[in-house]
């Protein structure tokens, strides 16, 4: 490994610049690991820490598009009717008492 390739590498990973910022680390150390290990390793996980990106909005977009309302609608009504259910039976209804007989 070369000392381009590792500028390149912290170049394309601007993490490893925050964490040499914060004193967490020194170039030094990073470009120790990067000749130990190389660049695809599982240490780097520990510095590059994904940040919310575009992709995850793509995701998060996708999932949403997939959702079938209908079947959130179905599931809503369903747990509607069961609390009403159990309402009707006196469970989580609250008693009233007529407003004479609390200043007696």
């Amino acid at each position: 490994m070369s000392k381009e390739s590792f500028i390149l590498f912290a170049r394309n990973h601007p993490e490893l610049a925050k964490e040499v910022v914060g004193g967490n680390t020194s170039w030094q150390q990073l470009y120790e690991l990067f000749e130990i290990y190389g660049e695809n390793h599982s240490v780097w996980n520990q510095f590059l820490k994904k940040d919310f990106d575009l992709n995850s909005f793509k995701d998060l977009y996708q999932m949403i598009k997939n959702i079938d309302l209908d079947g959130v609608q179905t599931g809503i009504a369903n747990i509607q009717k069961t609390v009403n259910l159990l309402q009707d039976i006196g469970i989580g209804k609250q008693q009233s008492e007529p407003i004479y007989k609390r200043f007696l």
